[in-house]
């Protein structure tokens, strides 16, 4: 997949924005349709597509444990 999609849990990332959650499910959309924008006539799918993966991004988010979070690497 695409190596530039940052990390948004913890321990990597403390407070993650709705912005960060839509700027990685729209790179992931991106990703997996190959279109960087798409045309006129399947914009509203595409749109469609990045608010459901934000919405489950965001549910994953909310639902996730991360177990040794308060730990520092080594």
């Amino acid at each position: 997949m695409c190596r530039s999609i940052k990390t948004l849990r913890p321990p990597f990332e403390d407070d993650v924005t709705d912005e960060d959650v839509r700027a990685a499910a729209l790179q992931y959309v991106r990703k997996v349709s190959g279109f960087r924008t798409p045309a006129a006539h399947n914009a509203e799918a595409f749109e469609r597509a990045v608010a459901v993966v934000a919405s489950a991004t965001a549910d994953l988010l909310a639902s996730i444990e991360v177990r040794g979070a308060g730990k520092q690497p080594r």
